[in-house]
């Protein structure tokens, strides 16, 4: 894998921010119909848009063309309408993965659409393509100073793999004894190279479950022994706890962000954060998270009692992998300290 990427100049600080599953579509886009085409991003609009960077799981196809998915079962065929696009413009979204099970959901017709949407809006988009090169290939960001790739791949699905000439995701399995997988950790090893931050979103495994599975651990840390800055885990309806492995941070599920799900007594997947991450040139500096709770497909910041209860199952998350966070009066946080 050969990309050129222009050296970025300075090392002016960053403010990126991440977010997990951000879903468009059946109920959500019927909303969308009436309502401003920024109601989904609540009262964190403004966190968004005052970030240098941004990045979701875009967890539906955004376009008016196709037909449902039937070659194989599927419960939920996500569809967003085309003008939705405005919807990532207003949180002023730089970068999507593409990468989950929900992109071929109207076929190929849909996501060559979306594709073609994405780049007219010059959306930056990572994990999915009209071949399996566009597939693999990771979002190439320079601002402030600093250069980021972001690769996208998932181990959903894997019908939908992409090949040479067929469209599809970059699927992968999440196994380091694959052979798919240590190719492409030869890769991230190559990139780290040339240097800039790298960051990889992986949707992986199923739905549910606050606990990583060992497979997901032992991949996480082997992109960070390879060469990745930040590891994105996506898929779970429910954010996981952090781990800060060799000074860098893992983040094993960002959780729903924008849906229509019906909300888990169990597992309440109504519950997110907006992960803020501080960096200098390719070096992660601060980690800021603000706590969501999503409600009547909107995404608005948590307060009182249940700001306090999400906040304390993070840090007791987080704490079984390692990682103790710091409790500010609305947020948690981790300082440049820990990745000295």
């Amino acid at each position: 894998m050969h990309i050129c990427k222009s050296k970025p100049e300075g090392r002016n600080m960053m403010k990126l921010v991440f977010v997990g599953d951000v879903m468009l579509g059946r109920l959500v886009n019927d909303y969308l119909q009436e309502a401003p085409l920024e109601y989904p991003w609540g009262d964190t609009l403004g966190i968004f848009q005052d970030a240098d960077f941004r990045f979701c799981n875009l967890e539906c196809v955004i376009s008016d063309k196709g037909e449902p998915w039937t070659r194989t079962p599927k419960v939920f065929h996500f569809r967003s309408d085309a003008k939705n696009i405005e919807t990532l413009k207003a949180a002023k979204i730089d970068t999507v993965s593409l990468a989950n099970n929900h992109v071929l959901d109207y076929s190929k017709e849909a996501l060559a659409d979306m594709l073609r949407i994405l780049r007219k809006n010059k959306i930056l988009y990572a994990g999915a393509g009209e071949g399996l090169a566009e597939a693999k290939r990771p979002a190439i960001i320079n601002k402030a100073g600093s250069g980021i790739e972001l690769f996208a791949v998932t181990d959903n699905e894997p019908d939908w793999q992409a090949g040479i000439d067929r469209p599809g995701t970059f699927y992968l399995p999440m196994d380091i004894r694959d052979k798919m997988a240590q190719v492409f950790l030869e890769d991230i090893k190559e990139e780290e190279t040339r240097g800039g931050l790298i960051a990889v979103s992986l949707h992986w495994g199923g739905n549910w479950g606050y606990e990583p599975p060992r497979k997901h651990i032992d991949f996480a840390h082997a992109l960070v022994d390879t060469g990745a800055d930040i590891v994105l885990g996506t898929s779970p309806h429910v954010f996981r706890g952090i781990e800060i492995y060799k000074r860098k941070p893992i983040f094993y599920s960002l959780g729903d962000f924008i849906d229509v799900y019906a909300v888990d007594d169990l597992e309440p997947n109504d519950e997110s954060f907006i992960f803020e991450v501080e960096i200098e040139g390719d070096n992660v500096k601060r980690i800021i998270l603000r706590t969501v709770i999503v409600s009547n497909f909107q995404a608005n910041l948590a307060a009182g009692s249940r700001k306090e209860g999400i906040m304390a199952k993070m840090v007791a998350l987080s704490r079984r992998l390692g990682t103790r966070l710091e409790k500010k009066k609305d947020s948690l946080g981790l300082s440049k300290e820990i990745f000295r």
